[in-house]
Order: structure tokens, then C-alpha cells, then sequence
């Protein structure tokens, strides 16, 4: 039985660290090589597409996506695709896809040129080649170099807030439970020895 416990508690936690890793914001160094539009049908990885109905007619089941071609500091090529999150989740309220798609134009380079344009991409999701699923762009500034180091304080600063708020709920449960709920057990079970 206590084997149960630890693979309950250790999916939980792992579907918690999985939610998180997508759904926060990452930041890549890399360089645009290419920026295209594709006609997309989104089918058994649509829950890891935007949905349809930001800017889109819902009832149509293909729709136009921008996406940014890039290669990290690796020589790794990465694909990102470029649309609209919306009012949806996660909740990045993002409605400038057009605009995010321009400025990645504007930062083409090549690999042969002497001073490559590097980027700080930021984006939310994973790259999976199997699975046709690709990490959503959020934002692109250009970068100092290929060396820039990026501190995630928005991450570090939710996470902390996160584990404050867990905690003080789990110090009140604990509280309530010593004084409130205990007790009744302990009376109840009295006479039960």
C-alpha cells in the first residue's frame, strides 16, 4: 500500500513539474534563418495548437500559422510556431502574431556572416519531431551574443510566490487538523481499546 502512495505522489508531482515546464516562459538563444505561413489541420496533437477561435473562424478546421525557423548556439536547427494564445490558456493574452512575425523577418542571418544577428526568443511548449509539436514564440529581442546568459526572474519569482502560497495552505491544514479534526477522532475512538 505504501508503494501506491509514492507512484500517486510521484505522478502528481511530475504532471505538476510537466503543467509548469510547458506553460511557463523559456528563452532561447538563437538565429532566425527563416520565417514562413503553412496551412495547418491541426488532429491528435490539437491540444498542443492554440485554439481556432483566436482571429479564426472555429467551424473550419485548417488555419493559417506563422512559423520561425532558427538554429540554436548548438549548430541545432529549432522550429517555433507564431500564433495568437488569445483570452485561452495559457495566459499570455498574446494578439500581435503579425507583429512578432515581422520583427523575426527583420532579424534574418546566415551563418556564414561576420556579425550573425543573435536573438533572446522567449516561448511557452516543447519541440517533439514525432508528435509534430512545436514550442509557441512569445517574444524576440536581440541578444548581446551567443554567450548571453538569461535569468528567468519571472519564473523564479512565481514559483517562489507558488511555494509560499502551498505552504502556508499546508500549514493551515496541518493547524486545523491538529485542533479541530484530532480531537473529535480522539473522542470518538476513546473507548475503542
Amino acid at each position: 500500500m505504501v508503494y501506491v502512495k509514492w507512484v500517486f505522489w510521484g505522478l502528481f508531482w511530475l504532471l505538476v513539474v510537466a503543467f509548469f515546464h510547458y506553460t511557463l516562459p523559456q528563452h532561447d538563444i538563437v538565429r532566425i534563418t527563416d520565417t514562413y505561413e503553412k496551412r495547418v489541420d491541426p488532429g491528435d496533437n490539437a491540444i498542443f495548437w492554440s485554439n481556432a477561435d483566436t482571429g479564426e473562424d472555429p467551424t473550419t478546421p485548417s488555419r493559417d500559422v506563422f512559423f520561425i525557423q532558427t538554429f540554436q548556439t548548438n549548430d541545432q536547427p529549432m522550429i517555433y510556431r507564431n500564433e495568437d494564445t488569445g483570452w485561452g490558456w495559457p495566459p499570455y493574452f498574446k494578439f500581435d502574431t503579425a507583429n512578432l512575425q515581422a520583427e523575426a523577418s527583420d532579424m534574418i542571418s546566415k551563418k556564414n556572416e561576420a556579425n550573425a544577428q543573435w536573438v533572446v526568443l522567449t516561448h511557452y511548449g516543447w519541440r517533439n519531431e514525432f508528435l509534430s509539436i512545436y514550442p509557441n514564440a512569445v517574444g524576440v529581442n536581440a541578444a548581446e551574443g551567443p554567450d548571453q546568459r538569461i535569468i528567468p526572474w519571472f519564473n523564479i519569482i512565481f514559483l517562489t510566490v507558488l511555494a509560499a502560497f502551498a505552504w502556508g495552505i499546508w500549514v493551515r491544514w496541518k493547524r486545523f487538523r491538529a485542533t479541530r479534526i484530532q480531537p473529535k477522532i480522539d473522542e470518538w475512538t476513546d473507548g475503542w481499546e
